[in-house]
């Protein structure tokens, strides 16, 4: 790998750790950069992973403390839930056809971001601004088996399902998803370790970037506004959609 492709996965995952932070759509940045350096699919997949571990970490170093002033057993259980998820995910990677589950991974996007986007209807349908705990406990373990296994587009998933399936408002709510993607993220990490499929340059080029871009997403997030932040995410998510679907 050459130095200018190493400072431009650099970039691209500052991009990749800034955007993710805010609208859980880090994988439009930070995956087809890899490809555009020239990584194979399963490669970039794995390497990408790795590297997204960095978004958690920047972010939770940032403002983690948050998180422990508010539900500690939400938090306790996401994360053991994440951890299962990602355990599993990652496992299946590693055992089952390269394109087994990505056909589906397009309409899982898709059916997030059209949940986002009717977040405020789904909420006063499904949950009358009370929390579903369980619910949402198996709905993140589902997701991070997804985050473990693929990835793209996990985080607008977990975003939709705490906006929809709790009061939390939209800034601890993308903080939650941070963290809980980060854990999912780390345990597929070191599972990918002992693959032999990691590209590790350009994993460390991609974790550098996303560290700092990780970090500086909390206090950018707190500054914007609800409405039209999950609006926008949720369109981004359609992109990303449509992407997948005909990449």
């Amino acid at each position: 790998m050459s130095l200018a492709e190493f400072g431009f996965l650099v970039l691209a995952g500052f991009g990749a750790g800034l955007i993710g932070y805010i609208t859980g759509l880090a994988s439009v940045v930070s995956y087809p950069a890899l490809l555009a350096v020239g990584l194979s699919p399963i490669v970039a997949n794995v390497t990408n992973t790795v590297s997204m571990v960095a978004v958690g970490v920047g972010s939770t170093a940032q403002s983690g403390r948050v998180l422990l002033d508010g539900d500690r057993r939400r938090l306790f259980g996401g994360v053991v839930a994440s951890l299962l998820g990602g355990t599993i995910g990652a496992v299946t990677l590693l055992l089952t056809p390269p394109g087994a589950f990505e056909a589906i991974v397009p309409v899982l996007v898709a059916i997030a971001a059209i949940a986002l986007l009717v977040q405020p209807v789904l909420r006063r349908w499904a949950t009358s601004h009370q929390d579903r705990p369980w619910s949402w406990l198996i709905g993140l373990a589902v997701i991070s088996v997804y985050g473990g296994y693929f990835g793209a587009g996990a985080g607008i998933m977990v975003l939709a399902l705490t906006l929809v399936l709790s009061s939390e408002p939209l800034w601890r709510a993308t903080l939650s998803k941070s963290v809980f993607l980060g854990v999912a993220n780390a345990v597929a990490a070191v599972i990918f370790m002992f693959s032999g499929q990691v590209h590790w340059v350009a994993a460390a080029a991609l974790a550098i970037g996303c560290l700092l871009g990780g970090w500086c997403g909390p206090p950018v997030v707190r500054r914007l506004p609800a409405e039209p932040l999950r609006i926008a995410v949720a369109i981004g998510g359609l992109g990303l959609a449509a992407w997948l679907a005909l990449r």
